[in-house]
């Protein structure tokens, strides 16, 4: 291999050896990562990357796209996202259940926390007054800490809070939504629980990023939900109802099975 390099930085000239030599790196760490690869099943590594821009053919219920999903978050879910508007399983899950069992007040005014652009999408243009919030402030209307809301008793007919709750003091929250939502109002709540668990997991000493991404899954969430997230709500003064992603609607729309929305109403 010397005897090679040699004869090529004699005939070679300078600026074109640095370009072979260059490449001939390139080939050699290729060659090592080939060697690693059988310590791998290759069978699984080729079916992962076919699966990258999607396994089957689904539709998307918010602007209708008809194909195949990508491939989205960590660890990867298949047939996530949609290609069409950037849906995930909980938006096209929020959408159904707004068209159908629990609608959206047409004549309302909505405060959506954490908006997401493919919500937003179909939420808009559904209700009389939209608002949106968050607390790092960028892209929303108001800059709010959902712990603290900012706004009188009673001041909304709808609230959307998807996949904040486990970011939060989360009894601090249910509290705070209730007391601005009117009566007869709408929370529609979403988070990730595992019905499996009676009680939600929390861990005092997962405290920094990497212990919460260890413990939570992310590092910056602050618990697993587990059943006794019903409690909670329930204990914050709201009614509920749930919705839930089963059967031909998760094979048609790329819905996380047993996904849900829990629909929280101020009595």
């Amino acid at each position: 291999m010397n005897t090679l390099k040699g004869t090529a930085k004699r005939v070679l000239p300078a600026s074109l050896y640095t370009q072979v030599a260059d490449a001939w790196l390139k080939l050699a760490a290729s060659a090592r990562f080939v060697r690693v690869l059988p310590k791998v099943d290759i069978v699984q590594l080729t079916q992962i990357a076919q699966s990258l821009n999607g396994k089957f053919e689904r539709t998307c219920p918010i602007c209708k796209f008809r194909g195949y999903f990508r491939a989205h978050g960590s660890p990867l879910r298949w047939d996530a996202k949609c290609p069409g508007c950037g849906s995930l399983e909980r938006h096209r899950l929020l959408y159904l259940a707004t068209q159908s069992e629990f609608p959206l007040k047409s004549d309302g005014r909505l405060l959506h926390f954490a908006p997401e652009r493919a919500i937003t999408r179909f939420v808009r243009p559904a209700v009389a007054e939209y608002l949106t919030a968050d607390i790092s402030g960028h892209h929303v209307d108001y800059t709010i800490n959902i712990e603290q809301i900012d706004f009188p008793d009673s001041s909304f007919d709808s609230i959307i809070c998807s996949h904040v709750l486990e970011h939060v003091d989360d009894r601090s929250a249910l509290s705070e939504m209730y007391r601005v939502m009117r009566p007869k109002g709408i929370l529609y709540l979403m988070t990730p629980v595992i019905d499996g668990w009676e009680a939600t997991y929390e861990h005092q000493h997962a405290r920094g990023a990497l212990e919460r991404e260890l413990h939570f899954g992310q590092n910056d969430h602050l618990r697993y939900y587990g059943r006794d997230l019903r409690e909670r709500i329930l204990s914050a003064g709201f009614l509920l109802d749930e919705y839930t992603a089963v059967g031909e609607d998760c094979v048609t729309y790329g819905l996380w099975r047993g996904e849900r929305i829990f629909v929280c109403r101020k009595g």
